[in-house]
């Protein structure tokens, strides 16, 4: 019997349903009595896996409301979703349609279920992008402020920017409060703080953003963060090799942690420079450092404590 496989597009409104391999496609309000009647239908069917696209927030709640069921819920990214209805040659884009693509997509891709973040991780996640949107606004603030001279615009400007740092400081309150008061986020933001070029917000950026980290093997954990470079080559031809897609913030937080750790943390120091007298460029060096800076907080929390091999850099903290 062909695995049963459900594709669902999340709009705010309604939930778009499409079941592979029967074709059935039914629609529901999005809201506790239409989650609960899709509950109802698809619970007895034993479904293998059912797809949601990420849409800015909406899909949340039902990815929670589904994995309380005890129900195999995935998340994928709407550009390859849109990419391979593309390839079938579908250019058509309704409600429906999309989620029978989205239906299709998992049948032929059968990706990896993989636990939902918890709430409390979620809130984490949640307060750290908002800390985020903050010093973007400061930024950007700060950015005005060199440029305009006026009396009057100055004026505004320190007000709302001092009200943006009041805003940080009290989000930064929430983020350390919640890490502190949880001994199991206490423990892994100690081991991964341990290394050098790792801060608090590094760290609990891993945390949030990245709780598969210490689960997995180096290659897959390395393919969720987007640093695991992609092979250019046909016949006698090869390309460079780039990273892209898995989750941006993950990234970001890394290459950061692997400017400071190149210059402070005695193995990515080495480790970089020695790519760079090899004649890598700078950026390819900062890139591998980042790989590398991974695969070790991998490990550290994988066995739970500082190995053998990074006990340099930890006794150099």
């Amino acid at each position: 019997m062909d695995a049963i496989v459900v594709g669902i597009d999340v709009s705010t409104d309604r939930l778009d349903v499409a079941v592979r391999p029967s074709g059935e496609s039914f629609a529901v309000s999005r809201d506790a009595s239409g989650l609960g009647d899709l509950i109802n239908r698809r619970k007895p069917l034993t479904p293998q896996v059912i797809a949601l696209e990420a849409t800015g927030g909406y899909e949340t709640v039902v990815a929670a409301g589904l994995a309380a069921a005890a129900l195999p819920v995935v998340i994928v990214n709407p550009a390859q979703i849109r990419a391979f209805a593309l390839a079938l040659g579908q250019r058509a884009k309704t409600d429906p349609l999309d989620a029978g693509v989205i239906a299709h997509f998992i049948e032929a891709t059968k990706p990896a279920v993989r636990p939902l973040r918890d709430a409390d991780t979620q809130r984490l996640a949640d307060l750290l992008a908002r800390r985020g949107q903050i010093i973007d606004l400061i930024v950007a603030e700060c950015q005005r402020q060199k440029r305009l001279t006026g009396k009057s615009l100055q004026k505004s400007m320190t007000r709302l920017l001092a009200a943006l740092q009041t805003e940080l400081s009290a989000l930064e309150t929430d983020i350390d409060d919640a890490v502190r008061a949880t001994p199991a986020w206490r423990d892994k933001e100690d081991l991964l703080a341990s290394v050098p070029g790792v801060g608090k917000i590094v760290a609990r950026t891993l945390m949030a953003e990245l709780p598969d980290l210490g689960t997995l093997d180096r290659r897959k954990i390395c393919a969720l963060a987007g640093l695991a470079p992609w092979t250019r080559q046909s016949g006698q031809w090869k390309g460079r090799r780039f990273i892209g897609g898995g989750r941006a913030r993950v990234r970001s937080a890394l290459f950061m942690a692997a400017m400071v750790g190149a210059r402070h943390n005695p193995v990515l120091k080495a480790f970089r420079d020695k790519l760079v007298a090899a004649g890598k460029p700078k950026l390819v060096a900062l890139v591998a450092t980042a790989r590398k800076l991974l695969t070790i907080l991998n490990a550290i929390l994988r066995d739970g404590q500082i190995g053998q091999e990074i006990m340099p850099v930890a006794a150099s903290n």
